[in-house]
């Protein structure tokens, strides 16, 4: 894996930075020192949503030093009925379990998708079958897809020329990243069979050797820049 040419990365990612500053400021979707956040998507269903809590600050922190953003220390938590979801351009989502959307919280979570909104949703064993029966009630119509290894995503700052990076075992075989595309437009990405949250957390957590926290940190820096230049 290498990193893009700093120009190009400047390029891609400063002018995504001037339009999140202005909207987060006027809207106090910024953190508390006035950078960008990923919000944490808070489910019903019984599913452990909290899951992973040294993951995303760790994210934050290497998006921060690694790219030209402004980013705040903490990310934050929306729930899909909250009126604050829409403020928050990238939101994420994990978890073990039962993933369950009231009928308000699918039309909630439609609106956020056609107003810009992207999601992560990251697999912690045991999620899938929960998410994938919850994303047909919200996009019917825009079935998960298959990434190809030249999408954009494995290569919006790091190369990953092979696609997802494989944390953890869980059932054996290869991880796999699929899309929801909504007129075009990824505004789902889904990693199944890697669990990049547990490679993002503390390294002392999961006892995972530094690579595989590494490669974790890398593709979690290539979502976000993804999502911030599309």
């Amino acid at each position: 894996m290498t990193l893009y040419v700093e120009s190009r990365v400047t390029r891609l990612v400063l002018p995504a930075l001037a339009v999140l500053l202005v909207a987060c400021l006027s809207t106090g979707a910024c953190g508390a020192d006035g950078g960008f956040t990923i919000a944490q998507l808070k489910y019903r269903g019984g599913g452990d949503w909290y899951a992973n809590p040294t993951a995303l600050p760790n994210l934050l922190a290497a998006v921060s030093s690694r790219t030209d953003l402004l980013v705040a220390d903490r990310p934050a938590t929306v729930a899909p009925d909250d009126e604050e979801l829409y403020l928050y351009p990238m939101i994420h989502m994990t978890g073990h379990g039962r993933v369950a959307f009231s009928d308000n919280e699918v039309a909630a979570l439609r609106a956020y998708f056609e107003r810009g909104g992207f999601l992560w949703a990251d697999d912690n064993y045991g999620m899938d079958r929960h998410l994938r029966a919850q994303l047909d009630r919200i996009l019917p119509g825009s079935p998960l897809v298959e990434l190809p290894f030249d999408h954009e995503i494995y290569h919006s700052f790091y190369e990953f020329p092979e696609g997802l990076p494989k944390i953890h075992e869980h059932d054996g075989g290869p991880p796999h990243g699929y899309g929801v595309f909504l007129d075009g437009r990824m505004v789902v990405f889904y990693s199944f069979n890697t669990d990049i949250g547990d490679g993002l957390e503390d390294a002392e957590v999961h006892d995972d050797p530094p690579e595989k926290h590494e490669a974790a940190l890398r593709m979690g820096v290539n979502i976000v820049v993804y999502a911030l230049t599309h």
